[in-house]
C-alpha cells in the first residue's frame, strides 16, 4: 500500500488555510459594517478596527490554526459635526479607525487567497482520485 500521508497532510494544511481566510473575512466584514458608526456620547469611544492574527500552520504538523482578534490601536478619525449628540465641546465626533478602502483591498486579497486554496484542494482531490484509480 502506498504512503498517502503526504496527501492527507496537504489536505489538512489546505483546510487550515481556508479556516484562516474565513476568520479574516469575518473580521474584515465586521470592520466594514462599522466603518461609519460614531460614538454615542460626547467623548465616547467608537468602534475600534479589529485585526485577525493567526499563528503559522506548517504542513509537517497540521493542526487547527490558532487565532485571535486584536484591536487596532491607531488613532480614531474625527469629523466636525456640532449638531451630533456625540459631539465634544469643540463640535467634533470620534469615528472608527477603519479605512473602507484598505478593508476592501484586504478583503479582495483574502478572497483571492481563499479561491486559490479551493483550486489547490480541487487539484489535490484530482490527484487522490487518480491515485485510487491506479491502485484499483
Amino acid at each position: 500500500m502506498p504512503d498517502t500521508s503526504a496527501l492527507h497532510s496537504a489536505s489538512d494544511a489546505l483546510a487550515a488555510g481556508r479556516q484562516v481566510q474565513s476568520g479574516r473575512i469575518r473580521t474584515i466584514s465586521e470592520n466594514l459594517a462599522n466603518a461609519d458608526s460614531a460614538a454615542e456620547t460626547p467623548g465616547g469611544v467608537p468602534y475600534a478596527r479589529k485585526i485577525a492574527v493567526f499563528t503559522p500552520v506548517v504542513a509537517d504538523s497540521p493542526r487547527d490554526p490558532v487565532g485571535r482578534v486584536v484591536r487596532d490601536t491607531s488613532a480614531f478619525r474625527t469629523r466636525y459635526d456640532p449638531s451630533s449628540a456625540a459631539a465634544d465641546s469643540r463640535g467634533y465626533i470620534r469615528l472608527p479607525n477603519v479605512n473602507a478602502a484598505t478593508e476592501t483591498a484586504d478583503l479582495q486579497t483574502v478572497v483571492r487567497n481563499y479561491e486559490a486554496n479551493l483550486s489547490a484542494s480541487g487539484i489535490l482531490d484530482g490527484l487522490t482520485q487518480a491515485t485510487i484509480n491506479l491502485l484499483s
